[in-house]
């Protein structure tokens, strides 16, 4: 008996080996597959990181477009308003170019009416002393000639007629009645 104890005491010994074996294996199941959930588990939370971090990019290259978008517009309206003074500035200048030939033209125009005023009066003058003359009131000659080249009236009478060569010159005719005048007057004095 005590050689069947001794075979019977190592086959319990041979076996208690193979079943932690087995046990081993078994009990290492569960952590390799709770080692892959894990890694599972963080595969899909960096994939919902990345596809929350692309979507978050997204909105921000829209919103970067659109301001982008926005200040091209602002641009080009700033090119506008650029383009529009530069014609306003050109359409300023031209208009006071133009004012500044009008007056200038006007002030021709002025001084033009001014002599012929000058040269109607300087007629009128003339006319007067003829008719004076005609009424033999030589001292209103005499005071229409002195009032003549007083007022400088005398400059303004045409030297010569182009039109009819027959008629003597405004001019010539004052001074053929000043000397007239002086000549009467000087013999009644």
């Amino acid at each position: 008996m005590s050689l069947e104890k001794e075979n019977n005491a190592p086959e319990p010994e041979a076996l208690k080996p193979e079943t932690p074996k087995k046990e081993n294996s078994t009990g290492s199941k569960p952590v390799i597959i709770y080692i892959m959930i894990l890694f599972i588990a963080a595969f899909l939370l960096m994939a919902l990181s990345f596809l929350m971090h692309q979507r978050s990019n997204t909105e921000a290259l829209g919103d970067l477009q659109n301001s982008v978008s926005a200040m091209q517009e602002v641009q080009s309206y700033q090119d506008k308003i650029i383009e529009l003074q530069e014609e306003l500035a050109a359409a300023e200048d031209a208009l006071e170019a133009q004012e500044k030939a009008s007056d200038e033209a006007l002030a021709a125009k002025q001084e033009e009416l001014d002599r012929q005023n000058k040269v109607l009066e300087a007629m009128t003058d003339l006319y007067r002393l003829q008719q004076a003359y005609s009424n033999k009131d030589y001292d209103s000659c005499q005071d229409m000639i002195q009032r003549m080249e007083t007022s400088g009236s005398i400059d303004y009478l045409p030297k010569e007629i182009t039109v009819d060569s027959s008629v003597t010159a405004p001019y010539e005719r004052y001074t053929q009645f000043k000397k007239a005048v002086t000549a009467i007057l000087a013999l009644g004095d």
